[in-house]
């Protein structure tokens, strides 16, 4: 066995879902206009590990539920749980009380009740549903969704495939995360050593030491303790696509994970990206892309007269990955790709840019979005984004990186809370704060910033359809992103989440509003809003900003978006790295409807 997919015995903890009947992989599909779906536990078996597991109508995925734009849908969820559970639908436009979230839009579901969601499709596109309740996605409570088009598709191809990404484990969530704030290295095995052969000087290693942090930080969870699926199988499980040379075969590629940010790509077959969190984008072609947890992206791919072409999800860490087969004829299998060598984090992760303009020039002013975008523009334009495959923002990256040998450490306090606003509760749950943080949206991902070949990043992404709202923004609120990665305590603006005492972020009725989220952490932080999409800031015009409900912020960078508020209710808004959400990194967002209430 390879080892990308070797299994290793880890720790086990409790008894959660250990029993009951055995949970298989895959899923069914449904659709109408009245569905039933079942919450239940038992185990699941993957690569010959036996772990937790909770099913929606038996298996993991849960079914695909297949609707259409225009119906109306009742939603009827029993949980056979001995715990609270819920469901969440990730990335629709619905009543807020619908969102399926317990502590802000209902109570939840309660054991043995039967909990109804009625709503009617607004949209099209791929999406997907998770629980909202006690770290059960971990263990299975996830499931894929299309909302087929009222009208006609504006790609055709000639097969239709999902591909829903995950990480599995053996051990119960709350145990994971119990070991996470006790030390959140606990799960990472790539730990730097003086006998460990990544490629850092000695001066290199000591300046790390002195900031207390790890530049093999990428992932808090990596192999051994995840295996890596494609739709709910692991990668010597036989995950396969069937296909006739020269179809074109689109793939609805959703990252369910809890934790995990995954690299997609297939070797020797570009992918066209027509769709990001459902909504569709002009096609741009590219061999490789990041997707992190919760993203989603549609591609289609054209296979040639190859037998069988391999499908790689590889882990943002290199650890391991999740694989699925292209294939001319059941059982036909191309060449695996090995993995790469795990990527390192640099002094422009940390918010350090040094050696490139380092400034972000967003920061020098405050007094409108205007500004704020016209600076934006300006430092696009400066970065030489003429070619889209090769974003200044890698580069600067990568210098950042090369400036750091022989560079010392005196007067660079990672920790100067002074350089945070004065709004942002300062306290043990900050234990880093970016020095010059940048807009990077041209960022491919960590990993990905010095590959030969092509990589998606955001400002590759231009919205097909012109957006409905298209105003300057009356204002901007910057929100920062921090956390204490060895207390394992995450937050926006130093707040850490409490459902009792959470004073919520308050937009008034209609309000276009820019976001500005500055990231003070050495890691990715997936950000979803519930309830609406909002546009990324990424150099297109105000008409075609891509819309999307996931926005990946780069570990010491800062990413925009702009915000119609026109959907009335109190909604989530948090990192989607359910540890990290756990750990606090979630506020409420309350939309004033237009009478003056939520």
């Amino acid at each position: 066995m390879p080892a990308w997919a070797q299994g290793h015995s880890v720790h086990r903890s409790g008894s959660h879902g250990r029993g009951g009947p055995r949970i298989p992989a895959g899923f069914g599909e449904l659709s109408g206009d009245v569905i039933d779906l079942t919450v239940g536990s038992g185990h699941r078996i993957v690569e010959g590990r036996r772990g937790p597991g909770i099913a929606v109508n038996g298996s993991v995925p849960g079914p695909l539920i297949r609707l259409r734009e225009g119906q109306n849908v009742r939603l009827n969820v029993t949980n056979n749980l001995e715990t609270d559970t819920s469901v969440h639908w990730h990335g629709f436009l619905l009543p807020f009380h619908m969102d399926g979230v317990p502590g802000i839009s209902f109570p939840g579901i309660k054991p043995g009740q039967t909990f109804t969601y009625e709503f009617p499709i607004r949209q099209s596109g791929t999406y997907w549903y998770h629980s909202h309740s006690g770290l059960q996605e971990q263990s299975g409570h996830y499931g894929p969704m299309i909302i087929d088009p009222a009208g006609a598709e504006p790609v055709q191809f000639d097969r239709d495939y999902i591909l829903l990404l995950s990480d599995f484990t053996v051990l119960d969530p709350h145990f994971i995360m119990s070991r996470l704030r006790t030390g959140e290295g606990y799960f990472n095995r790539q730990l730097s050593t003086w006998t460990d052969q990544y490629p850092m000087s000695a001066e290199e290693r000591r300046m790390w030491a002195e900031m207390r942090m790890m530049p093999t930080d990428i992932m808090d969870i990596g192999a051994p303790t995840y295996t890596f699926l494609a739709n709910g199988r692991g990668p010597t499980e036989g995950m396969e696509y069937l296909f006739r040379a020269g179809e074109r075969v689109r793939l609805r590629i959703i990252n369910g994970s809890a934790q995990s940010f995954f690299n997609v790509r297939i070797p020797g077959l570009p992918m066209t990206i027509i769709a990001a969190d459902g909504q569709n984008v002009r096609p741009v072609e590219v061999d490789e892309f990041q997707i992190g947890t919760a993203e989603i992206y549609d591609v289609i791919v054209t296979p040639g007269e190859a037998d069988a072409y391999a499908i790689v999800g590889e882990s943002m860490d290199r650890s391991g990955m999740a694989l699925a087969m292209l294939a001319s004829r059941p059982g036909a299998r191309a060449a695996v790709p090995a993995l790469r060598d795990p990527p390192l984090l640099t002094m422009g992760d940390m918010g350090m840019n040094h050696g490139s303009d380092g400034m972000d020039h967003s920061m020098m002013d405050h007094g409108g979005a205007a500004a704020d975008a016209a600076a934006g523009e300006m430092d696009h334009a400066a970065m030489g984004h003429s070619d889209p495959a090769v974003p200044a923002d890698a580069a600067d990256g990568a210098m950042a990186g090369m400036a750091m040998g022989g560079m010392s450490m005196d007067g660079m306090m990672m920790r100067d809370t002074t350089l945070l606003p004065p709004d942002v509760a300062i306290g043990p749950g900050i234990d880093m704060v970016s020095m010059a943080p940048t807009d990077k949206m041209g960022d491919p991902g960590l990993g990905l910033r010095d590959v030969p070949h092509r990589v998606l990043n955001y400002r590759m992404l231009t919205a097909l359809e012109a957006n409905h709202d298209t105003r300057e923004p009356s204002r901007l609120l910057e929100l920062h992103l921090t956390g204490n990665m060895e207390r394992y305590m995450w937050s926006f603006d130093g707040r850490m989440y409490s459902a009792v005492s959470d004073v919520p972020i308050r937009f008034a009725w209609n309000e276009r509003v820019r976001v500005k989220l500055i990231n003070n952490t050495m890691m990715a932080h997936p950000i979803h809003l519930h309830g609406m999409f909002f546009e990324l800031v990424n150099g297109e015009s105000a008409e075609h900003q891509p819309r999307k409900n996931v926005v990946i912020v780069q570990p010491g960078a800062s990413a925009q978006f702009d915000l119609t508020a026109n959907e009335p209710g109190d909604w989530a808004f948090h990192c989607h790295l359910m540890y990290h959400m756990h750990g606090g990194m979630m506020q409420t967002v309350t939309v004033v409807g237009p009478g003056g209430g939520a």
